[in-house]
């Protein structure tokens, strides 16, 4: 006998709005979520335009204790989570903990928090180096962040597989439902890589759009005038 897999609620947190009805109703009015980048100074970068998430304010989601222990691939994760969790309208008990499960990919994970904690180092030695440096940044964090504010004790597993980590995520997750392994899965993938060593290093391989005069028109991925993505 197969087993039905469905998609139950939908989770997003974007460039284009907080939120999935934020992000559908931006899709359907043609907007662009890319931007120049305000992150940090960009003047001397070849690429300067980004997807960045706008408007994100963490302690809407988790704790001011507990937010320095997450990077902000994990804030986000962990929000688009709950906008999916109250959409399937999943709840998680004592009786099903077990049935549920959590798979989240990145394909970078905490590059934030490894540039901060790298400056630390070189300006402080290692006693600068701080406790929640590792849980923050490693990417396996976002499923187990999400596990626990949750309670779902099934399944927890990331991927790590460049662009097509949200992919791989939401696949294992039908099949790992379809076999039996659980009932339900939290699944999907999460970013934050809009960091100096991250567009300098893609755009140093040339793998990044400068459009910087037209960002709204840059991510082109099947024009003949392509000239990289955006991240």
């Amino acid at each position: 006998m197969t087993t039905r897999v469905v998609i139950t609620g939908i989770g997003l947190v974007s460039s284009l709005g907080i939120g999935t009805e934020a992000t559908w109703a931006a899709l359907l009015a043609g907007e662009s979520g890319v931007g120049p980048i305000t992150k940090f100074d960009v003047t001397s970068f070849a690429a300067r335009i980004a997807a960045e998430v706008k408007g994100f304010d963490p302690l809407q989601w988790v704790e001011k204790k507990e937010v320095k222990k997450m990077d902000p691939f994990i804030q986000y994760a962990i929000a688009a989570s709950q906008f999916a969790m109250d959409d399937a309208k999943l709840a998680i008990t004592a009786d099903n903990a077990h049935d549920v499960g959590v798979f989240i990919g990145s394909g970078i994970g905490g590059f934030r928090t490894i540039e901060r904690e790298h400056e630390a180092l070189l300006g402080g030695g290692p006693r600068k180096i701080s406790p929640f440096f590792i849980p923050s940044a490693i990417i396996n964090l976002a499923a187990g962040q999400v596990s626990i504010r949750f309670g779902a004790k099934g399944p927890n597993l990331a991927t790590c597989t460049a662009c097509t980590a949200s992919a791989h995520a939401i696949g294992e997750s039908f099949e790992i439902i379809r076999r039996g392994d659980a009932v339900a899965m939290i699944s999907g993938g999460t970013e934050a890589a809009i960091t100096p060593m991250s567009v300098g290093g893609f755009a140093s391989m040339r793998a990044l759009s400068t459009r910087n005069d037209d960002p709204a028109h840059a991510s082109r991925p099947f024009d003949r005038d392509r000239d990289g993505f955006i991240i």
